[in-house]
């Protein structure tokens, strides 16, 4: 299944650092943030501002609700009101990914800090006039946050944060950049695309209970799956991919890197004609049937520059969750669920 593009926040609440305490971040009576997070509660009761709770914990910080909602509220402006329209389980899923992100953005600051890296005001100039030509112009730019009720020097400081966050990782991560012909030559040896027919039954937003019994399914249509019944006409009556179930969950010629990983990896590894096993994503459940995978036919000189940069990101990304996941290890970083 293809990545999503999602527009998600720039998760700002950490750019004056982490609370010590879970009552130095609390949301004040009267103001937009409050508010929002006691209409929030009327869905979700654990977001009330009153009670602020702790979300993810670590040496020296804490997330808590009302720093997830004031986040929120200072990335969307008034779109944050759309918050209110979702179910409790999608909303306490976003809530929690949110405070999860919030404190691993907290523990790569201190980092970043502690490495004394730096962001000059060349580097931040040069992004915020991107933005501008994004939007057609600095004025159109301001105009469009101040009627959403953004604050331009919110965005410029959370801008400056991104920057050094990234600056830090590159700097960390340039071990990485090494690639060697060995691994150039088996890159250029593994097929390049896949084709596979594919039925998702979405998970997203439900409770566990709901996912076992959504599993459940998954394992009946399965059944039907592998005792022969077209596997175009099962996802055209079960999946709910809506991109390719009416073309009986077709994706065809996707290359290395296009799918969500679990995805990828049962789509170049179960064999062709064949049917995976139940895989399990951020979408949900899916079974795939593999239809057909093809290898490189350009000659390696000419790809040696793709390969060598999908090699790097690949390690880039590996390496970044190992060590984000030592960090975490050393903060005793614990999440508390809503």
């Amino acid at each position: 299944m293809k990545k999503s593009v999602i527009l998600f926040l720039i998760l700002a609440g950490l750019v004056i650092g982490c609370s010590k305490k879970s009552d130095d971040f609390g949301l004040q009576p009267g103001t937009p943030a409050y508010e929002l997070a006691k209409s929030l509660a009327a869905t979700l009761p654990s977001l009330d501002p009153d009670t602020n709770k702790v979300l993810v914990s670590g040496k020296g910080f804490e997330i808590t609700t009302g720093e997830v909602i004031q986040t929120y509220q200072d990335n969307l402006g008034s779109r944050a009101e759309q918050l209110k329209q979702l179910p409790a389980e999608q909303l306490r899923k976003l809530i929690e990914q949110s405070a999860v992100q919030l404190g691993e953005r907290k523990l790569l600051l201190d980092a970043a800090a502690k490495a004394n890296t730096s962001v000059t005001p060349e580097e931040l100039d040069d992004v915020l006039k991107k933005e501008y030509a994004r939007a057609g112009g600095e004025q159109k730019f301001l105009d469009w946050l101040k009627s959403n009720g953004v604050s331009f020097n919110f965005i410029k400081n959370n801008i400056q944060t991104n920057l050094l966050i990234n600056k830090y990782i590159d700097d960390e991560m340039s071990s990485q950049n090494t690639v060697s012909e060995d691994e150039i030559q088996k890159a250029y040896r593994e097929d390049k695309t896949a084709s596979v027919r594919h039925i998702l039954l979405s998970t997203e937003g439900k409770s566990n209970q709901e996912k076992l019994e959504i599993h459940k399914k998954m394992e009946e249509i399965l059944a039907k799956a592998k005792s022969g019944e077209d596997f175009g006409e099962l996802a055209r009556q079960h999946s709910e991919d809506d991109g390719s179930k009416e073309n009986g969950g077709l994706y065809e010629n996707f290359g290395r890197g296009r799918m969500v990983k679990p995805f990828e990896e049962a789509a170049f590894s179960v064999p062709v004609g064949e049917i995976s096993p139940i895989v399990e994503t951020d979408f949900g459940f899916h079974i795939i049937k593999v239809i057909d995978r093809k290898k490189e036919t350009r000659p390696l000189e000419e790809v040696r520059p793709e390969l060598e940069a999908r090699i790097k990101q690949e390690k880039k990304t590996g390496g970044y969750q190992s060590y984000l996941a030592k960090l975490k290890e050393s903060a005793e970083f614990k999440i508390s669920p809503l």
